[in-house]
């Protein structure tokens, strides 16, 4: 099965293309794509892939499924249109970089430059019903973002992942290469980051620091 997506990526997710379980997800999502209003636009699908090469990858934030509302999802995870208001749990992010880095608070909810310096923005579930959230899980996203999480681990050294929330904090287990950074916390949500599972776990200067350590150059979060 062919599908567009970058070529680093390609070379070692190929294999997934042609098992059965994507087989059936693809048939699942285009008919979804026909029948309703769905999320993100197709093209953008692949979005933390074709704006992050796998040679180029320093970082790894997984999320759950894209935004369901109009003009948000556009592919990477807690990522918005910049034309549009930015969700609460973003908004979060931007507090907590600005206290950390003692920066300015980031206003702009495009996230594609961090995506361009190698932070992969990962849903877990790529694509989703309008106005459904969840509406796309268990057809097949989880299988083939899970298999992409075990391969970043088993291929690449010195990745930083982040983990967010309980459903983030699962995916742990799949990092089964010791050579990376495993950063944790609670959800940036407002449900959890007023409760003070967020605010203060400065996850963007100790990710940067690792980077700087192994040689590579930091991410610049604002």
């Amino acid at each position: 099965m062919k599908v567009n997506i970058e070529k680093s990526w390609l070379k070692v997710l190929n294999n997934e293309f042609n098992q059965e379980y994507f087989h059936n997800l693809s048939y699942f999502v285009k008919e979804q794509y026909k029948k309703k209003k769905c999320y993100p636009p197709g093209k953008l699908i692949f979005s933390a892939f074709d704006n992050c090469s796998l040679n180029d990858l320093k970082v790894v934030i997984i999320g759950q499924d894209p935004y369901h509302g109009p003009f948000q999802a556009n592919g990477l995870c807690f990522s918005v249109d910049s034309k549009v208001v930015n969700p609460p749990s973003l908004n979060n992010i931007f507090k907590e970089i600005s206290t950390d880095l003692e920066s300015v608070t980031r206003t702009d909810g495009d996230l594609i430059d961090w995506s361009n310096q190698g932070v992969m923005l990962l849903n877990s579930v790529l694509t989703v019903e309008s106005g459904l959230p969840g509406s796309h899980a268990n057809r097949g996203w989880e299988i083939f973002t899970d298999n992409v999480i075990r391969k970043i681990s088993d291929k690449k050294e010195n990745i930083v992942f982040m983990l967010w929330g309980g459903y983030a904090k699962k995916k742990e287990s799949l990092i089964r290469n010791n050579n990376h950074l495993i950063l944790k916390s609670g959800h940036p949500s407002p449900l959890s980051a007023n409760k003070g599972y967020w605010f203060g776990n400065k996850h963007f200067s100790k990710c940067n620091d690792y980077l700087i350590k192994n040689n590579l150059s930091p991410i610049k979060w604002v």
